[in-house]
């Protein structure tokens, strides 16, 4: 019998496991990875010895294996005696997930711990149940030689290890190694000299303690760690990485030490200890001594656990057990991967490094998930989720190479009925960034035996994007076809393929600005959707947007914009100095003049519910400057957290357009406290679009509605919309799988090229 196994298949132990129940079972044959990332497996015996191993193949996985398609085929047996691991074969037949990298596990931990054990106090530990994978792979199969691991052949011990059948964790685990053979840690000063250290990790924490900021290289690129309880070292931090207020990521050692600066329930339990590890936005607790700097303005704080040896290590000896531990990177550009790169970018940054000499194959920051409402969603999928498939609801026609969108951006490639998302690139107006999808795009099309020239390509509709304009590259340089599609119909496509649904969908489709079929720039939009096409049913009022990018950045232009909608323009200033807004703009007073004729001549128009949001957040003291994507929609968010639901009627709805202006004007005549007016302003904008998905949900096929977007993440946004569509029996469906916002809109491009009925469903 030939058995094809594909899914998370390789580098997880799955052949030294086949080779362990063909034992078992006395069956004879061969096991071997293959060019598509799946596994063949070739056994003879008896009928039923084959159907115990193929239930115990099913039932005893090894813990980080998934399978998701068995092939099986019936063959003459040909005598083959015993049963053998042979070197891969390169052909592919199926093709599998490449593996996403593992936090490391309870055992290799214990063996690090463990004084008597040869694997003490040894910072890349990891077995064929843990430690990284995608990050170190330079292609497939899953063999030693397409890994950085290449460089570090087996000591005698390890290959004993490696060639033992018992040995569960170690058998032909292709990752392992040990202090004698694997790579090793140093210390050097922002100057590159030295530090000569008999344990470098003990040392760094030393500095660390001490007040200095370290860069220190992990699985997927660097980190910088500092203490997290200290105001000056925060400080400094922000200073050196000119971040001035974009919260930093914490790592804690254990969850009783997570629980002293944040709330924790069962579910956020889970998620950190998950074997993903991702970074988990939690309610921060009140009279903790984590520096009120670590995330300025914001109610969430987002923490990890450690997920490699090195990590653990260096956070059981500091005395707080937990440390700032954000990206390594200069201010707007990608994770350093390397030392050189190291080196040139954070030299300014940090006092001292902490290297290692494995290679960084494959740059992957780490995840970041949040609970809206109850719902876990994801804002970036990198370490851990990435780069495991998703199943697309039919099959597509030709494979795909999908661009995303342009900032937070992911790309994918898709073929058959699958698609894999690239790991987080960033923000693709940034020419590293770009250069790095353009990389991991190549890497996907030649691991799945994707052609260029035979493919579909997809990117968004907005001319102006960077993706937009590699996308056209691509098409001239290989000759394909290039298909664009609207933003934020591939928002809602990215949560109907999670859902697998076909059909017709109401979907809400809310964030900062995407480029509109109208040519007006769109953002909060209620959209019948199918596959193939969309009607837009209902947005929020279209709205001056004075100044174009820099009202994105000074939020009191975007709040000038809408009052100029509604007054004169000197009742529009004296409001602006009546409530001290003129301290929101850079040139005061003569900048609000200015935006005043940009808002009233020709200028964008913007339907965004982010904008809004911005315009809200101005209007009461709480952001005038953007200094990070979504900064004033989520310090909104974070003083909404603490306010109610005050008396007020919804915005009015007229022909499915909700009246942003006439909201705006009734909000400010409220006599409520600041966190009231925020709470009611955001729920009651959900609530109205809500309202206008309720009044089409009979052209749909669910009785739901689905709502995707970067505001789709905000809980007061989402229940306002809940409670609408729950007047009508209705409900809403999010995104879960991939981030709501533009991390998740490669996979709508993808869904776009899907030709299913429109009835189906």
């Amino acid at each position: 019998m030939n058995v094809r196994v594909s899914g998370v298949v390789q580098g997880v132990g799955f052949r030294p496991f086949i080779h362990r129940l063909a034992s078992r079972y006395g069956l004879s044959g061969y096991v071997r990875n293959s060019g598509g990332s799946e596994v063949e497996i070739r056994v003879e015996g008896s009928y039923g010895a084959i159907s115990s191993f193929l239930k115990s193949l099913l039932d005893e996985r090894p813990p980080p294996a998934r399978i998701e398609e068995i092939l099986i085929r019936l063959d003459q047996p040909n005598g083959t005696p015993g049963f053998s691991i042979l070197s891969s074969d390169r052909r592919a037949e199926l093709y599998s997930m490449i593996p996403p990298d593992f936090s490391i596990c309870e055992h290799c931990l214990r063996e690090v711990y463990d004084p008597s054990d040869r694997h003490h106090r040894y910072a890349f530990n990891s077995c064929a149940w843990c430690g990284p994978r995608f990050s170190m792979m330079r292609g497939v199969p899953y063999d030693r030689e397409n890994t950085s691991m290449d460089d570090f052949p087996l000591c005698g011990d390890c290959e004993l290890e490696y060639r033992d059948p018992s040995n569960e964790r170690r058998f032909h685990a292709q990752g392992i190694s040990c202090p004698e053979c694997g790579p090793s840690l140093w210390l050097e000063d922002s100057r590159g000299n030295r530090v000569s250290s008999d344990d470098p990790i003990r040392k760094a924490t030393e500095l660390i303690e001490d007040g200095k900021i370290v860069a220190i290289k992990g699985i997927g690129g660097y980190h910088i760690a500092c203490l997290a309880t200290d105001d000056d070292v925060v400080r400094k931090l922000r200073e050196r990485k000119r971040r001035p207020s974009k919260p930093f990521a914490l790592m804690a050692l254990d969850l009783g030490t997570v629980e002293r600066y944040a709330i924790l329930d069962d579910a956020s339990r889970g998620l950190l200890l998950s074997p993903e590890r991702p970074i988990v936005l939690l309610p921060r607790k009140e009279g903790s001594d984590l520096s009120d700097l670590v995330a300025p303005g914001l109610h969430l704080v987002g923490i990890m656990l450690p997920y490699t040896a090195l990590h653990h290590m260096l956070l059981s000896e500091t005395e707080e057990k937990v440390l700032i531990m954000t990206s390594g990177n200069e201010h707007n550009k990608p994770m350093c991967t390397d030392e050189g790169g190291a080196r040139r970018s954070l030299a300014g940054i940090v006092d001292y490094f902490l290297h290692h000499n494995r290679r960084i194959v494959n740059r992957v920051d780490d995840s970041v998930v949040r609970f809206t409402g109850r719902r876990v969603t994801m804002i970036r999928r990198s370490r851990g989720y990435a780069p495991m498939w998703i199943k697309l609801p039919s099959r597509l026609e030709r494979p795909a190479i999908a661009f995303g969108a342009e900032l937070q951006n992911a790309g994918a490639v898709a073929f058959g009925d699958k698609a894999v998302l690239t790991q987080f690139i960033g923000d693709t107006d940034e020419l590293d960034n770009l250069e790095f999808l353009d990389k991991m795009l190549k890497f996907f099309a030649d691991v799945y035996g994707i052609d260029p020239s035979r493919a579909v390509l997809v990117a968004d509709r907005h001319e102006e994007y960077s993706s937009r304009r590699l996308a056209e590259l691509w098409a001239s340089r290989y000759g394909s076809s290039l298909v664009t599609v609207q933003h934020h119909h591939a928002h809602v496509l990215s949560a109907m393929v999670e859902g697998r649904l076909t059909g017709k969908a109401i979907g809400i489709a809310v964030d900062g600005l995407g480029y509109g079929d109208d040519g007006t720039l769109w953002g909060g939009e209620v959209l019948l959707s199918s596959f193939s096409r969309f009607e837009r049913v209902g947005h929020l009022r279209p709205q001056p947007m004075p100044g174009g990018d820099r009202a994105s950045r000074y939020p009191v232009r975007m709040l000038i914009g809408i009052l100029s909608t509604f007054m004169s323009d000197e009742e529009v200033l004296e409001t602006l100095r009546r409530r001290n807004l003129i301290r929101g703009l850079p040139r005061g007073e003569e900048e609000a003049k200015v935006t005043l004729m940009q808002a009233r001549g020709k200028t964008p128009l913007i339907s965004s519910v982010g904008r809004v949001m911005d315009a809200i957040s101005s209007l009461l003291g709480i952001c005038f400057e953007r200094t990070y994507e979504g900064e004033p929609a989520m310090r909104l968010e974070a003083l909404a957290s603490r306010g109610k639901l005050i008396e007020m009627d919804p915005p009015k709805v007229v022909g499915g357009i909700v009246d942003t202006s006439e909201f705006l004007e009734r909000l400010m005549s409220m006599e409520a406290r600041p966190e009231d007016l925020a709470f009611t302003s955001i729920y009651l904008i959900g609530y109205s679009l809500g309202k206008i998905a309720s009044a089409n949900l009979s052209r749909s096929d669910f009785n739901f509605a689905i709502v995707s977007g970067g505001a789709a993440v905000n809980t007061i946004l989402i229940s306002g919309m809940e409670d609408a569509l729950r007047e009508v029996g209705a409900w809403v469906r999010l995104n879960y799988m991939v981030p709501a916002g533009d991390g998740g809109i490669a996979l709508g491009q993808v869904a776009s090229l899907l030709r299913v009925s429109e009835l189906a469903g």
